[in-house]
């Protein structure tokens, strides 16, 4: 009720009381029930008396000494009978909103005192509320909306009935109806004494589209254009409905004018504005006979004059000239003038080409620059950018907080912010890149604050990590192929590992952690017919200074035809090695570069003949291996930016060239030519990841590998030979000392791919293109799915390459990444270049693949 509307019944309550002995106000009761035995008050004659006492009926909800504060009435207080002095009183406890019926009464009169009773009448408990006319998807969705202002127990006043109404209104018009009609039904609650039931009967209507958006006035931006920028507006199409629905809302509606302005703004034509628009309903025939009602939308445009760009000076700079200066800017006198790009080349610009940077990256925190107009000329717009450069800030303290797990010292090494140096807000945003690189702890929840000291001239950098799970338990299956059956991996990876306190017991919980050491554990096998053991370690700061890397790893696989040792066929294949790496950082190009050397010595022991190109006997495999590497990618898990190069040379001795022996001697046993195994290995490897929009990426990636012999004579290597096809995973060929490669959509690599993967190619290249849309960014289990092309072969020998020779796929996938198991997901895609049958169905183009642990290479 309004406070005219109180006033006008207080009035007429004074009127009433000339002939009644009562002191009251109602809302809207007449008094009927007066006591017309109580005194009777002289309103041409007001007095002043004591309150003697207050009395409070009617309260079953309400507590009655909260009732008498609330009305402002005290006992021992001061009165004027008759006065105004009720009537506050009553719009105070009108002002709550709880009571149906407020009465102020004059119970009695005892000399100067007078004794009030206030007689109030609540409104109903809210209980519960039902909808008629909601689908069920939509009911849960309108309780989230509702919820805050339909209270149990609470009083179920008109106000919050109109505010659930309102909700419900707009809710069904940002799905597209907006003529829908709400009514209330009350019922009383048959399980709370004095409560209601709120039953909201929704009626939507028929859903109303946008038909069309015209412009009016717009010649220098097209009318394709401008309905672009209405982002949230858009006409009713067949197609792209699909992807945008039509509907009119307000906000958005807003939100997409200033759009249009915006763009205006940056193509030049600051005066742009739009004059008026409309919105408002049509009728449409349809072809029944009968119309279908739509809204249309008219904007009429007034687009200006286009202004460009006239001087630009520096003001206050004294670290760095105007021509420095103004090479950052990048803009030049006669460019259309555009308020964004001047903005961000100042303040923020994606790639780090702004003044800010300049200046924050040289210790200047305290830097502010502001652009200035000077004067405007015909359509040209001089501009005065006034810089405050302030002092040079040093670090002071840096702080890291969170982290109850890692150790400090496996944070700090990280971290380009050390205390004394020179504030940088580029080396802040790297130390924050390279936190999230070591994925130990959560990227949405990293956070960075930088507290000021501004009379010392210092800062604060403070680093708040949240930790997360980190190791990996890698179980996965998959089928052998060539009639080896089912293979099954069980494998382990500490990646917050610590040795330092392996015997340590109060360390094992549960087992040493936080020295940022990766240990890895893995055995594979489908029987008796291979096994496959693994063991790895990496200590990533080797002295804990420099970022130098060593890495120690062994393996062992048997594997048997599933003979017994006595049988006459029985064939077995060993395969023992042992690798020792070490990696630095470079500096140069940049510091994402890294660079590795290995060496590795596998022993390969065939007992009888295992295949036509490998012969029995004891091999022997000595070689080096280098790896350049560079990697600048923003997000481990799912890279939005940034991009992965790997070239890696694998060498081992030239023995031919310098043993005397003849390798052109056809007697010359194969155990003797291939002792000690000759090659040069070339691979190369690269990945780019580009955002085309929020949560969707694309990613591009191409992958090389080469397999040549120094000595013709000799022969290409049998080992050491690449496979593609299949998933990656689970090819038992893969012991025979094969890189395997996946290609989706070929799932027997010799008679789906190329018959040089059956002993193996020395040439392989493949292509792939995928789009991935991020669905749920959470770290403790990272969901996105993807859309790839991909294309690639495999060749016998270089002179057989053609690079343009592919074998095409396409396919959807998905992938899910839980800490513990690593990146677990699926593709299924279709090979167009399958030599198939005629009459195959499109089935028999497509492969299914499943990715456990790790995504293949």
């Amino acid at each position: 009720m309004n406070y005219n509307s109180i006033r006008l019944g207080v009035y007429l309550a004074c009127l009433f009381c000339l002939s009644q002995p009562l002191l009251a106000q109602t809302d809207s009761l007449p008094n009927s029930n007066a006591d017309t035995s109580l005194p009777v008050m002289d309103y041409e004659l007001p007095q002043t008396y004591e309150i003697g006492g207050i009395k409070v009926e009617g309260c079953e909800y309400t507590d009655p000494n909260a009732v008498i504060a609330v009305s402002g009435l005290k006992v021992g207080e001061s009165i004027k009978l008759p006065g105004d002095d009720i009537g506050k009183s009553i719009r105070k406890l009108w002002g709550q909103g709880l009571f149906v019926d407020v009465q102020i009464l004059l119970e009695r009169r005892l000399g100067e005192a007078v004794f009030l009773k206030i007689v109030l009448k609540e409104y109903p408990r809210f209980a519960r509320h039902a909808y008629r006319g909601v689908r069920k998807g939509w009911q849960d969705d309108l309780n989230e909306l509702l919820n805050r202002y339909l209270l149990k127990g609470r009083a179920a006043t008109k106000s919050m009935k109109r505010s659930a109404v309102r909700e419900i209104k707009d809710f069904f018009a940002t799905k597209g109806y907006p003529d829908a009609s709400v009514t209330v039904e009350e019922e009383e609650d048959i399980v709370l004494k004095n409560s209601i039931r709120w039953v909201f009967n929704v009626d939507r209507g028929k859903r109303i589209r946008i038909q069309d958006i015209n412009f009016v006035g717009n010649e220098k931006v097209s009318d394709a254009k401008l309905r672009r920028l209405l982002k949230d507006t858009k006409r009713k199409r067949p197609i792209m409905g699909i992807f945008k629905p039509s509907k009119y809302i307000e906000y958005d509606y807003k939100a997409d004018k200033e759009n249009v302005m915006a763009y205006y703004n940056k193509i030049g034509l600051r005066d742009a504005k739009i004059v008026r628009d409309s919105v408002y309903i049509v009728e449409i025939p349809k072809k029944n006979g009968k119309v279908k009602k739509a809204i249309q939308i008219d904007m009429h445009i007034d687009e200006g004059t286009t202004y460009y760009f006239g001087d630009i000076k520096f003001r206050g700079n004294s670290s760095y000239s105007d021509e420095v200066l103004g090479r950052i800017l990048g803009i030049r006198r006669g460019e259309v003038y555009n308020e964004e790009l001047l903005q961000s080349r100042i303040s923020f610009d994606r790639n780090g080409r702004d003044l800010s940077t300049l200046y924050m990256d040289n210790g200047y925190l305290f830097f502010q620059a502001n652009p200035v107009e000077k004067g405007v000329k015909n359509d040209t717009v001089d501009i005065e950018i006034r810089i405050q450069e302030g002092p040079v800030a040093t670090i002071d303290r840096v702080i890291i907080k969170g982290n109850d797990r890692t150790h400090e010292h496996v944070i700090r090494r990280e971290l380009r912010t050390l205390p004394g140096a020179k504030f940088s807000r580029s080396d802040i945003m790297r130390s924050q890149r390279e936190l999230m690189a070591l994925n130990y702890f959560n990227p949405e929840a990293m956070g960075i604050n930088t507290p000021v000291n501004p009379q010392r001239g210092t800062v604060d950098i403070e680093y708040t990590v949240e930790e997360r799970p980190s190791d990996q338990l890698e179980l996965s299956a998959g089928w052998g192929g060539y009639g080896n059956g089912l293979i099954g991996t069980l494998g382990v990876t500490f990646n917050n590992f610590s040795l330092r306190n392996l015997f340590k017991a109060e360390a094992w919980n549960p087992l040493p952690q936080g020295d940022g050491q990766r240990l890895s554990l893995r055995i594979q096998t489908n029987g008796r017919y291979f096994q496959s053991y693994n063991f790895s370690f990496t200590e990533p700061w080797l002295g804990g200074k420099k970022r130098n890397a060593l890495s120690v790893s062994a393996y062992h696989s048997r594997y048997n035809n599933g003979q017994t040792p006595e049988s006459s066929s029985f064939q077995q294949l060993l395969i023992t090695g042992v690798t020792v790496g070490l990696g630095t950082r470079l500096r140069w190009p940049d510091d994402y570069f890294s660079y590795q050397i290995a060496m590795e010595y596998q022993n390969m022991n065939l007992l009888r003949r295992y295949d036509f190109t490998i012969p029995t006997g004891i091999f022997n495999d000595l070689s080096i291996r280098q790896t350049l590497s560079r990697n600048s990618v923003n997000n481990p898990l799912f890279p939005e930016s940034g991009s992965t190069l790997s070239l890696s040379m694998k060498l081992t001795f030239p023995y031919s060239l310098v043993n005397g022996w003849d390798y052109t001697d056809t007697e010359l046993p194969d155990t003797d030519r291939f002792r000690w195994v000759e090659y040069h290995k070339w691979d190369f490897e690269s990945a780019w990841y580009t955002k085309i929009a929020k949560n969707l990426v694309i990613k591009t990636e191409a992958k090389l590998g080469f397999l040549g012999s120094y000595n013709k004579d000799v022969g290409l290597s049998p080992f050491g030979r690449y496979e593609l096809g299949g998933d990656g995973i689970s090819n038992f060929v893969g012991l025979q000392g094969k890189d395997i490669i996946s290609l989706r959509g070929y799932s027997d690599p010799v008679t789906d791919v190329s018959i040089a993967n059956q002993t193996g190619a020395a040439v392989y290249n493949k292509f792939t293109a995928e789009l991935r849309y991020l669905l749920s960014p959470n770290p403790n289990a990272t969901i996105y799915v993807l859309g790839f092309v991909q294309g690639g072969n495999a060749w016998s020998s270089f002179r057989e390459y053609n690079p343009f020779m592919l074998k095409r796929s396409v396919g959807a996938g998905l992938r899910v990444f839980l800490p513990m198991f690593g990146t677990l997901g699926f593709d299924y895609g279709i090979g167009f270049d399958k030599d198939l049958p005629a009459g195959s169905s499109v089935f028999d183009y497509g492969s299914f693949n499943i990715v456990l642990g790790f995504e293949p290479k």
